[in-house]
């Protein structure tokens, strides 16, 4: 066991100390325990406690998180435990690239940034390829990170329109036995899409654009036949999607058009014995120039903490 060492830190300006500690100190308990120190405050230092790797993973996280308040930058709850997964999995990175690296602020005037290693891969990888698999667990911010970026090239008028594709497919359920026409029964499984559309635009103006025509929601199977161009296309639960869906999604693709495929291979609802459009996916066209794939793990979930530990507990299990 590692003997225990000590450390002192001073923060020169007030405020910005203030907003690093937290109300009543939450934010710098919050540090401790998730690292494993023991810390206290007194006007503008902090004492840290613990074995020398604690305490220096603990000092670098303050440190970086006090030059990016000094920046502008508001500090979360959230943001401390992202800060600690980050700087513990790689001491070198700069948390200033990764949550300055602002997508859109969306009507609620929240930033929209990356909060892991991997969204900042996965928003770099989107702006450099015209193709973009992003697949991990559910969590990660894969579709919503997705969206930030076709609302934002929409808005800066980099594409002309927003395409949201799901498969009309869940944990086995049928179309057939839903009320309504097809319309009516497609619409729940599109529901997430709609969510995360309202919570990057005003509702009003996201309603405009639909009936526009301007930023479309449909399920996979609307989109044979078409040619997009000048779009943002997104595929979200793409697990879900057969290889015929998939191989024909993927053709739709039109001039000046990038496309976004989300989806986690462990959670496929197609019937036994239908392969997933994904895991095909995934094995055919990796190394194909201007294709990419990024790979998430429960390590970059950004939901409750509870979340990330249930996904690893099923990962045990199915190991």
């Amino acid at each position: 066991m590692a003997p225990e060492s000590e450390t002192q830190l001073s923060f020169d300006d007030p405020e910005a100390a203030r907003a690093l500690l937290g109300t009543q100190g939450a934010h710098l308990k919050q540090l401790a325990q998730a690292v494993g120190v023991q810390a206290h405050s007194r006007g503008g230092k902090v004492w840290l406690q613990g074995s020398p790797e604690e305490t220096g993973l603990a000092r670098l996280v303050l440190s970086q998180l006090y030059d990016l308040i000094r920046q502008g930058y508001p500090i979360y709850d959230m943001d401390v435990d992202f800060a600690v997964r980050i700087l513990s999995a790689d001491p070198t990175a700069a948390l200033k690239d990764i949550f300055l690296d602002q997508v859109y602020i969306s009507g609620k005037k929240r930033i929209i940034s990356p909060k892991s290693l991997t969204q900042k891969a996965y928003l770099e990888a989107i702006r450099r390829f015209d193709i973009v698999f992003g697949i991990g667990p559910a969590g990660t911010g894969k579709t919503y990170l997705a969206m930030a970026m076709a609302v934002d090239s929409l808005l800066k008028g980099k594409v002309d329109r927003i395409v949201l594709a799901r498969p009309a497919v869940e944990a086995g359920e049928k179309l057939g036995y839903l009320p309504g026409d097809l319309a009516e029964k497609v619409n729940p499984y599109l529901r997430p899409l709609y969510d995360a559309l309202h919570d990057m635009m005003d509702f009003d103006k996201a309603g405009r654009l639909m009936g526009k025509g301007v930023i479309e929601v449909a399920p996979l199977a609307f989109m044979r036949g078409r040619t997009l161009n000048s779009s943002f296309v997104i595929l979200d639960e793409a697990q879900n999607a057969t290889s015929e869906q998939m191989k024909m999604f993927l053709t739709r693709l039109g001039f000046d058009s990038l496309a976004v495929i989300t989806g986690d291979v462990t959670q496929v609802d197609l019937p036994g014995g239908t392969r997933s459009g994904l895991v095909e996916a995934r094995k055919l066209l990796q190394g194909i120039e201007g294709i990419a794939f990024v790979e998430f793990t429960e390590r970059d979930v950004v939901r409750h903490r509870l979340v990330r530990e249930i996904i690893k507990a099923y990962e045990r299990d199915g190991a």
